[in-house]
């Protein structure tokens, strides 16, 4: 579930926000915040007024606000390590408990939550690209990231674009060549068959991203899967280097 935010996320919201230390005034004047929302006057007393209102907000804004007031409140927690924790462990058991594609993660925020191979695969790539010095694939992996987790419509071509765009950058360095990653591939030395994956994935992020027909463009399932095997692609090529390099 992702593109919708049922009565028991809208509630858990404020209920971890409360558990976290947050009055419902703090609360209502990020949520209004949020929302554009004026508070109502005349609530005065923290219960049940403001609190009443708070979760009024949350039930009658659309779906995708509540993700946003719920990243806003987390955020407002800055400089309260213990209960910003206790906020992010709590929504993200909410996410997982009721299969919510969602996960709140630190520093960017709620993003989407694929697979368990999807996690291990994008979060080890980021981190192998930027130990090796790969800034850049590095970036254009967090961009696909953001891009495929953007409210309220994602964008999974421009997630496909930068996942490939990482695996390309990477390929170059690796290769040290700078020729597009259609030609770059048969010079990887990829072991059988990931070659010939590796050129299929090209193929479809082609058709999928790069040029696209009516139609034609990716939906969820797709672009976890083009993001996954780029970024795995990536992490291989860098440990392969890196082992040569150091004989390990």
């Amino acid at each position: 579930m992702r593109e919708e935010a049922p009565a028991d996320l809208r509630y858990a919201v404020a209920e971890i926000a409360r558990t976290a230390g947050m009055s419902p005034t703090q609360i209502r004047t990020i949520a209004c915040r949020v929302l554009f929302a004026a508070p109502d006057p005349n609530s005065w007393s923290e219960y049940p007024n403001i609190w009443g209102e708070v979760l009024r907000l949350l039930a009658d804004c659309e779906w995708f606000k509540v993700y946003d007031v719920a990243e806003a409140l987390w955020r407002s927690l800055e400089y309260d390590d213990e209960n910003r924790q206790l906020f992010s462990n709590e929504l993200n058991r909410f996410f997982r408990e009721k299969g919510i594609g969602w996960e709140l993660k630190d520093p960017d925020g709620i993003v989407f939550r694929g697979g368990e191979a999807f996690t291990v695969t994008t979060d080890e790539a980021a981190r192998v690209l930027q130990s090796a010095g790969h800034m850049t694939s590095a970036n254009e992996i967090h961009e696909a990231l953001r891009d495929i987790s953007r409210r309220p419509m994602p964008d999974r071509t421009g997630a496909i674009q930068h996942a490939m765009a990482a695996l390309e950058c990477t390929a170059r360095e690796i290769a040290d060549d700078s020729t597009t990653l259609g030609k770059l591939i048969p010079k990887l030395d990829l072991p059988k068959p990931l070659d010939t994956a590796a050129e299929k994935l090209w193929g479809f992020a082609s058709n999928h991203a790069r040029h696209l027909h009516e139609g034609g463009s990716a939906g969820d399932e797709e672009a976890e899967l083009v993001v996954s095997v780029a970024c795995a692609i990536c992490a291989f090529l860098v440990k392969r280097a890196s082992h040569e390099r150091t004989g390990e």
